[in-house]
């Protein structure tokens, strides 16, 4: 509690959080008496609502600027209940059942808060919290408008308040509407002139000093009912109460518990989201909590977080909940010292600062941001807003989630699309439409998918690829990054699309996602797109798969001298089994080691192309550096078994094998320093498991390589020299193992 005082307050804004919290407790007065007598108490028990519940708030809670006290929807909710019970509002029955309310709502409260029922607001979008903001403010704004004018406040939706505000105008009076009014133009007018002047206090003075001098209560102006001074009286809620009508109050307990989350939760996060600062919506929930349960031992209706005073609050700059801790301190001087000045203060003046202060709160900018920007968040917006103000409070908070969950499965249903090219002398591959240097290449597709690829989405996947074949086109390949998940009726339908674009003599591809997306397509039955090499690690790595190579040929363009220079791909995505195939790489490494073995036994080749062949020949293709310096490896490990076969010398497969390692070495060793450790140990690790696995064969290998390392040291220096240490064979060791350290 201490810490999130310290990290909100500032020596520079501890004025403006005093100030603040001075005016939030002068327009908490009105307020709080008139919620009071609509929950069924006398007006007095507003102020003590305004004590220490919100000193506890301010303790207790992570958002340094919300109010929180006596507010309109719980009052309303509890009175409206009262009626039905038959209890007179301010009669002793309903001053004893009111406390017992409170307490089975700062229970309800306790129980959202341990099972972290604020996270809620998480799956809230920025235009259903404006949109739900913005309803709350309309309504209490039409709550408040007949007090402008000598009347009522209303309670109620939209149409209710509607015909409520003109069945007042029976009661309208000149006198207070000019006030009124008056005082909202000139705090708007204000605020624009000087946001920090503190007109409100200085129109509230004005109001008393009126009363005082002119008796403007003589020409039918309502002031603030005459309140005794004094502190309020412990009160234990009886809970016996409970078993009269246990449903009704428990019902109740939680419909209002639920108002005060989901209301408060989504004004606090909407300011925490203005002004850049995060809030915790649980220990938020608890501390809503701790507070009712105050308010119920001090005899008080449930309370809520007040969008009006936090807007005034705001207002003055408040920084830090100082502010709440003057409010409740300045509140106890009231009802201590100053319940005979109240009788002074005008309604309409008071009416006029809070509907001030709520106009700043609707969210007309947002709206007019959103109408040019995205119109389905316009409409949700508006949406949002109109379901708080026609349906209420509870409804509202539904339609605001069910409205996320829409714009989330939109934006899953048509997520963002396109397709990309090559810029001549950047690597790299770029949207076409967004830039026009951006060059097709020849005969190739490259199709980006942003979005979950499942059941609703996977029409429109394939029919924009389809959409784009030409005649001459002969690879599809996929940009995949942006998916993240895929769901059986999307893998079933890439099976499906992959062999009807093989029957057309168009190779598919399916690169740059992350390897998760491999264990769902193996998971979910397509798994022949892994084995066969339609997934891969990248977009290059299918364009070389494909025979593509850098240079790309590109539509329309001359390929320059600039870009003929050779690309590699970088360290991390040198290595594709393991991505693809993950717990099972090695076992699918091993039995691509038998086929390579038994290909080079069954080839009549001796050239050097006998191992890039029997590499290619599988229904992979092409695979990575990494992973073909291991498949080497494995391949050569195989060796002495190839002893059986009399058409191969071993030694001139293993020359072959020991020339094509070589050039991969020095391709991964333009990459960087990092590269080739990381190669390095890797060949230690797979040859520690052969060596455990089969002492045999790692003897003959080992052996085979050291009499070939010195066979090639009379005859190329160089070379043997390379090979030592490709192989890790030092003078003086028997089996070519490195030195420890070395």
């Amino acid at each position: 509690m201490e810490n999130t005082l310290k990290k909100h307050m500032d020596k520079k804004n501890i004025k403006n959080d005093i100030l603040a919290g001075i005016i939030v407790a002068l327009v908490s007065i009105p307020i709080s008496m008139g919620y009071a007598s609509l929950a069924g108490l006398p007006v007095v028990y507003g102020l003590y609502g305004s004590l220490l519940p919100v000193l506890i708030y301010g303790l207790i809670t992570s958002s340094p600027q919300f109010v929180f006290g006596v507010d309109a929807t719980p009052a309303v909710l509890v009175g409206g209940t009262l009626a039905s019970l038959g209890i007179v509002g301010g009669s002793r029955e309903a001053m004893e059942l009111v406390p017992v309310i409170t307490l089975v709502v700062a229970a309800w409260l306790l129980l959202f808060s341990v099972v972290k029922a604020g996270r809620i607001v998480n799956y809230i979008s920025t235009p259903v919290m404006g949109g739900f903001i913005s309803g709350i403010g309309i309504t209490i704004i039409l709550m408040q408008v007949p007090k402008l004018f000598g009347g009522n406040p209303g309670t109620g939706e939209l149409f209710e308040l509607l015909v409520h505000i003109i069945l007042e105008f029976d009661s309208f009076n000149i006198l207070s509407a000019v006030l009124g009014i008056a005082t909202v133009v000139i705090i708007l007018i204000s605020k624009k002139i000087s946001p920090k002047f503190p007109m409100s206090v200085i129109l509230m003075g004005a109001g008393a000093l009126s009363t005082a001098i002119f008796h403007i209560d003589r020409y039918g102006v309502k002031l603030l009912p005459k309140v005794e001074a004094g502190l309020p009286k412990f009160v234990v809620p009886d809970l016996t109460l409970l078993k009269n009508d246990t449903e009704e109050i428990i019902i109740l307990g939680l419909t209002v518990a639920l108002v005060i989350m989901a209301q408060t939760l989504l004004a606090t996060n909407n300011y925490a989201n203005r002004y850049g600062y995060k809030v915790n919506n649980n220990r938020e929930v608890f501390a809503y909590s701790v507070s009712n349960v105050a308010s119920a031992f001090m005899g008080c209706c449930p309370l809520n977080g007040s969008v009006s005073r936090t807007g005034i609050a705001d207002q003055f700059g408040c920084k830090s909940q100082i502010m709440s801790i003057t409010a409740a301190l300045t509140m106890l001087l009231v009802v201590l010292f100053g319940t005979p000045l109240l009788q002074y203060l005008p309604v309409p003046v008071l009416t006029g600062i809070v509907i001030a202060a709520l106009i700043g709160i609707i969210e007309n900018k947002l709206a007019a941001k959103l109408w040019k920007v995205n119109r389905t968040e316009f409409f949700i917006f508006m949406a949002a807003m109109f379901g708080v103000l026609l349906l209420g409070t509870i409804y509202g908070v539904v339609i605001g989630i069910v409205l996320s969950f829409i714009a989330v499965i939109i934006r899953a249903v048509v997520p963002p699309t396109t397709f990309l090219g090559v810029i001549p002398g950047h690597e790299g591959f770029y949207n076409i439409k967004r830039n026009r240097n951006a060059r097709e290449i020849e005969h190739t597709i490259i199709y980006r998918f942003s979005g979950t690829l499942f059941f609703a989405n996977i029409a429109t996947f394939q029919k924009e690829i389809e959409d784009a074949i030409q005649p001459d086109t002969r690879q599809v390949i996929v940009d995949a990054s942006g998916i993240g998940s895929i769901d059986i009726t999307a893998a079933d339908r890439l099976l499906t699309f992959n062999k009807m674009l093989k029957e057309k003599n168009i190779k598919f591809y399916i690169t740059e996602h992350v390897g998760n997306v491999n264990d769902q397509l193996r998971t979910l039955g397509a798994g022949s797109l892994v084995e066969e090499g339609v997934t891969r690690r990248t977009i290059s790595l299918a364009l070389r798969d494909a025979g593509v190579m850098r240079p790309y040929p590109l539509v329309g363009e001359t390929v320059s001298e600039e870009d003929t220079k050779e690309f590699i791909e970088d360290n991390e995505r040198l290595a594709e089994i393991e991505w693809a195939f993950g717990k099972d790489a090695d076992e699918w490494l091993e039995k691509a080691a038998v086929r390579v073995v038994d290909d080079i036994s069954k080839s009549n080749e001796t050239t050097e192309d006998i191992i890039l062949h029997a590499e290619n020949s599988g229904e992979w293709g092409r695979i990575g550096l990494f992973d073909e310096d291991e498949l080497l490896e494995r391949v050569e490990m195989r060796l002495f078994a190839m002893t059986q076969y009399k058409d191969h010398n071993p030694e001139e497969i293993e020359k072959r094998i020991e020339e094509r390692r070589l050039k991969v070495e020095e391709k991964i060793a333009k990459l960087n320093p990092e590269a080739i450790k990381t190669l390095h140990k890797h060949r230690d690790e797979v040859l520690a498991r052969f060596k455990q696995n089969n002492p045999e064969g790692y003897r003959y290998i080992m052996e085979r390589r050291k009499e070939h390392v010195e066979k090639l040291a009379g005859e190329n220096p160089e070379l043997a020299k390379k090979m030592k240490l490709l192989y890790h064979i030092n003078d003086g060791e028997e089996d070519g193992e490195k030195e420890n350290g070395k």
